[in-house]
């Protein structure tokens, strides 16, 4: 037999658990404020940023450009640098001075920005760890030394180091359309970044004596000026990242003959620093379908064993980019090959670098899975722009334009676990992916980590489903979220919380936000449109500075769904999601019901009513001369409606009105056949987490088939805490599952199910009966007679 289903098809049944008797029960408690705008808490659009969240006519953001030489001093492990600097003020604003970045200053035992943190004794520690407390710390040598801050002709400029940045001063105001050229040399000793930590230095491998290089946040770097921060100068600690401006960028890096070099941006000099040999391979790579050793694993391994004392100079070049970073070493093997990009027919050369430790994995998956990695986010975002991505294994995970840096290594017999392949794979993913949050669709990452790391880990799940299906992703499927958000509240934060004061770090910055996404596409707006609004987003703010509202208001903007109540609660609250089934209401139809005849119930209204008490507004307006009050003719009818619909029935002998109610007939024996074996089901359910979510039911029935059915969230904008549903089935229900693909994130599924043998059913019946269609005037499935309507029904 055919399943047939009707649900809420009966007005005078209908129930959707909100009624006018349940406010009067729980006043005030039934409703609060998921469902309202976010109003004054987003920012107040303006020329700069509009509200439909892309960028205003005024929108403007300054630019910088670097010409900079590099010298990699291997035997003393220093970085010594030049650079000239033209920094271009597209701002409407005057500057009499500017602000750069000088982050290697957190390695500084005396120049970093010192965000301490609580601690206690602990119970196991090492040698490192266990040395006597200095007070005052001394000084370990690291850190930027800054050796000359001059202007274009070399006059020395003023300037303040604060921490880990650096005041310039003027000597003149750089006003609106103006360019400021100046020059800034420095070194500093590069940290042991496997003993110190931190994002770049230097890895010892000492079963052969040789190092391995990750550049990164090695220069003085411009800080952002903008419409929203003006000068976002806030100290870095290592763990909020970065905000910086775009610009074109000439680096030469003069190192060890034998090092290999990659870098942001295109080598300019392949011709220069490559054997024949190697060139050629290059350059059959570029057309390749596979990846291609262009510095072969063979070559690698003899370079190991000779330090050449000999320099070479790698020069690069990279246009519009927000940073520069580079890596240097004699042990890398290096592949490439060419990837065509479909959405704008970009050739890019999707190449790797790595360590003899890490050649079974890398050989076979790294380049593969940058070009992966690129075609893919080019389909949900924008075409990859660039004409270079790289990876580079060097035991950690960090990004930056162009190029960035893994981890991924085998046993020392070649050998790897699944487990390894998939985490490497997955961070090369993350870490590629990056190129798009937030290189080039350019976040504040110091103050919003998650407009980076959430964003991008989004899309980074998307990628890990089309690389492998039964691929294990971490982050990004809603039921990995739930053991975060069951914690206690005084272990959770925000979303919208500063980088700086997160305690779970990544499942705040990285997994909540993406598996908000998730859901978002696939429970709450579905794939189709969601996906065009994210490529909104993307679109607009591509080479941009975007905000979180910016954000917000692009995907409300682009795909016609007020999303305000989810952003409330999944970005700016803590709630988290657990719906019960309560109970279950089964109820069957009385066929025998007697028939109603209409009635007709009179109503007079009299005239406004006032107020018995007058305040001392209205008291100070009548004796203001100046104020002439309007005369409302039509009042008493306004009045009427007004006080009708508040059940306000206190009448005199004004005017008098006739409400005519519905009557009914007897169903014929044929409409009994038909109904016989209809059975209504109310649900109950209660919101005990707190975070709203869309009701996703799935019913099983004795025959054995099922049916699924979801209320959008929106099924609670009356009642916050608790709401019911009823429906009707011409068989007889077996059991019905809540969340059945666990797609809400609900934390507590133990109260998600309920059978026909269980404990919390109530078993009724309903009057069935024909509605007479003659003079009927009920308004709508409320039941509540429609007062304009009877207006219309004068003595």
């Amino acid at each position: 037999m055919k399943l047939k289903v009707a649900i809420l098809s009966f007005s005078v049944f209908a129930y959707t658990g909100f009624t006018a008797q349940n406010i009067q029960n729980n006043p005030g408690s039934n409703h609060g404020n998921r469902f309202e705008q976010l109003g004054t808490i987003l920012p107040t659009p303006n020329i700069y940023r509009t509200a439909s969240g892309a960028p205003g006519h005024g929108y403007w953001q300054n630019r910088a450009d670097y010409t900079i030489n590099a010298y990699l001093d291997e035997d003393k492990r220093n970085l010594k640098g030049s650079e000239t600097i033209t920094y271009y003020n597209n701002s409407p604003d005057d500057l009499d001075y500017i602000w750069l970045q000088l982050d290697e200053n957190q390695q500084s035992t005396v120049k970093k920005a010192d965000f301490p943190s609580s601690s206690t004794l602990p119970k196991a520690s090492n040698d490192q760890q266990l040395r006597p407390t200095e007070l005052p710390a001394s000084d370990n040598g690291y850190g930027v030394n800054l050796e000359k801050v001059t202007d274009a002709s070399g006059t020395p400029l003023k300037y303040t180091v604060n921490k880990t940045m650096m005041r310039i001063d003027l000597p003149k105001v750089l006003k609106k359309g103006e360019k400021l050229v100046f020059k800034v040399d420095w070194n500093y000793n590069i940290p042991n970044r496997i003993k110190m930590g931190g994002r770049g230095g230097y890895e010892n491998f000492a079963e052969d004596g040789n190092d391995l290089y990750t550049m990164t946040q090695w220069y003085p770097r411009m800080c952002v000026y903008s419409d929203f921060h003006g000068w976002q100068n806030h100290q870095f600690t290592g763990r909020g990242e970065f905000a910086l401006v775009f610009g074109n960028f000439k680096v030469n890096m003069n190192v060890p003959a034998d090092h290999v070099v990659g870098g942001t941006g295109e080598c300019k000099n392949y011709d220069q620093v490559l054997t024949a040999e190697q060139l050629a391979r290059y350059n059959k790579s570029r057309t390749s379908g596979e990846p291609v050793e262009i510095v072969t694993l063979d070559e690698a391994k003899k370079a190991e064993k000779n330090h050449s004392k000999q320099r070479k100079t790698w020069s690069f070049e990279a246009n519009d980019v927000r940073d520069f970073a580079w890596t240097s070493s004699r042990k890398f093997v290096w592949d490439g090959m060419g990837v065509t990009i479909p959405e704008n027919n970009n050739k890019v050369m999707a190449m790797s670098f790595y360590p003899k430790e890490a050649y079974n994995l890398y050989r076979k998956y790294s380049t593969k899975a940058v070009a992966h990695t690129i075609k893919t986010y080019s389909e949900f975002t924008i075409p990859y722009p660039y004409p270079v991505a790289q990876s580079v294994e060097a035991a950690n995970g960090m990004e930056y334009p162009m190029i960035c840096f893994n981890y991924g290594r085998t046993e020392k017999d070649g050998t790897y676990s699944e487990g390894i392949k998939n985490g490497m794979l997955g961070v090369v993913i993350h870490e590629v992916g990056h190129n798009f949050f937030p290189m080039i669709i350019n976040s504040d990452e110091r103050q919003w980590s998650w407009m980076d790391e959430g964003l991008n880990t989004f899309v980074e799940y998307l990628t890990e489903e089309r690389w492998d299906n039964k691929f294990p992703s971490k982050r990004g499927p809603a039921w990995t979220i739930t053991d975060y958000m069951k914690l206690p509240k005084d272990q959770l934060e925000p979303i919208m919380s500063n980088s700086e004061n997160i305690i779970q770090f990544g499942p705040n910055a990285y997994s909540k936000p993406a598996t908000g996404l998730n859901i978002l596409r696939e429970t709450i707006m579905g794939r189709e449109l969601f996906d065009k609004a994210f490529k909104t987003y993307a679109k607009r703010w591509a080479f941009r500075h975007p905000e979180p509202a910016d954000f917000f208001r692009t995907m409300e903007d682009a795909s016609g769904e007020d999303l305000d109540w989810f952003w409330r609660g999944w970005f700016y609250g803590t709630d988290p999601v657990d719906i019960a089934i309560d109970k279950v209401t089964i109820a069957t139809p009385d066929l025998e019901t007697a028939p109603r005849e209409a009635k007709e119930n009179k109503y007079k209204v009299d005239k406004p009513a006032q107020n018995d008490f007058e305040d001392i507004s209205k008291i100070r307006n009548r004796e203001d001369k100046n104020i002439t009050f309007y005369v409302d003719k039509d009042k008493e009818a306004q009045d009427f409606y007004y006080r009708y619909d508040r059940g306000q029935e206190k009448v005199d002998n004004t005017k008098e009105y006739v409400l005519k109610t519905e009557g009914t007939e007897p169903l014929t024996q044929k409409e009994k056949d038909k109904f016989k074996n209809m059975t209504a089901y109310q649900i109950d359910f209660t919101n005990k987490g707190g975070l709203v979510m869309p009701i996703i039911l799935e019913f099983t029935f004795e025959d054995g088939t099922k049916l699924k059915d979801k209320s959008s969230a929106q099924i609670w904008r009356l009642n916050e805490q608790k709401v019911s549903k009823t429906y009707y089935f011409d068989k007889k229900l077996k059991s019905i599952q809540l969340d059945p693909m666990r797609e809400t994130a609900d934390i507590d599924t133990s109260n998600n199910f309920w059978s026909n043998d269980g404990g919390n059913t109530q078993v009724s019946k309903f009057d069935l009966f024909k509605q007479k269609e003659a003079g009927a005037t009920r308004g709508a499935s409320n039941g509540r007679v429609n007062p304009m309507q009877a207006a219309g029904k004068k003595n």
